[in-house]
């Protein structure tokens, strides 16, 4: 329907509680990108808070695919979210709610962020966030608060801390490169979201022969790092120039990171279930 004849109840759980989760898959010339990764971490964030999954993952993509054609999405995301339902606000809530589903879709090219040929300036900030950030939440109150800080301050995302511990970004996966070449990246815990788009680039590094360690790393390791960079289906792959003020490496986008990056255009390319 059109977004001004978009409604959705008061007493919706997603908007009363942040009692949902969300999804977001890139599309990049009319392909949608990792999508059937997106569908599964989608199912299994509604698992973990107690929401039936509304549709099968095939239902899901025919949904998708049908926001793609009838809006002409060649480039872009495809925003989905699931709240537990409507219940008048209380904080327990009956055991039949039906699932609230919203989907839009975004217009942007994502594959050509000028910060891939830049390098992007970011800053750390405390990381404020609740215990089980592998949850795609829809709650994200700290994560706009650092996003806005780090606006202020000129620069493109934030990675936050806990301790001297860099856990991501407000929006995405952090990664340093080791002066000898390692791909440093923390493992998967409670403590970081699983991202599909490093699940895919920790494959591309792999299969390129290049070293991966997943484990946790600090500001100081990251401000003596040869390369830095993140990634999210929203911005693909960014390379970190500067962190707090400190420039990495050479202070331009590394080897490493371009690599990996052509690697992934190359194959997102290559796909042939193409919609639009």
């Amino acid at each position: 329907m059109p977004l001004a004849d978009a409604t959705i109840p008061v007493m919706d759980r997603g908007f009363l509680f942040g009692d949902g989760v969300y999804e977001v898959t890139a599309v990049i010339e009319g392909r949608l990108v990792d999508d059937a990764a997106h569908l599964a971490r989608l199912d299994r964030s509604l698992r973990e808070i107690g929401i039936s999954n509304p549709f099968p993952a095939d239902d899901w993509r025919r949904i998708e695919e049908g926001i793609v054609r009838r809006n002409a999405l060649r480039n872009g995301l495809i925003y989905i979210q699931v709240s537990r339902g409507v219940a008048e606000r209380a904080f327990k809530y009956p055991d039949d709610l039906q699932p609230t589903v919203v989907m839009f879709p975004q217009f942007s090219p994502v594959q050509d962020n000028p910060l891939t040929r830049t390098g992007a300036r970011i800053m750390t900030l405390p990381d404020l966030r609740w215990a089980r950030c592998d949850i795609k939440s829809t709650s994200l109150l700290a994560q706009v608060l650092a996003k806005r800080a780090a606006a202020e301050a000129g620069m493109a995302e934030a990675w936050m801390t806990r301790g001297d511990t860099i856990t991501e970004g407000a929006s995405s996966t952090a990664y340093i490169v080791t002066q000898d070449g390692a791909i440093i990246t923390r493992s998967l815990s409670h403590e970081i979201l699983p991202g599909i788009t490093r699940r895919t680039i920790l494959r591309i590094a792999g299969e390129r022969g290049l070293r991966i360690v997943e484990r946790p790393f600090t500001r100081d390791e990251a401000l003596t790092a040869a390369e830095a960079f993140y990634t999210s289906a929203s911005t693909i792959a960014i390379p970190v120039v500067d962190i707090d003020g400190h420039a990495i490496g050479p202070g331009r986008p590394g080897p490493v990171f371009t690599q990996l990056y052509t690697a992934y255009m190359d194959a997102v390319m290559a796909l042939t279930d193409v919609v639009i």
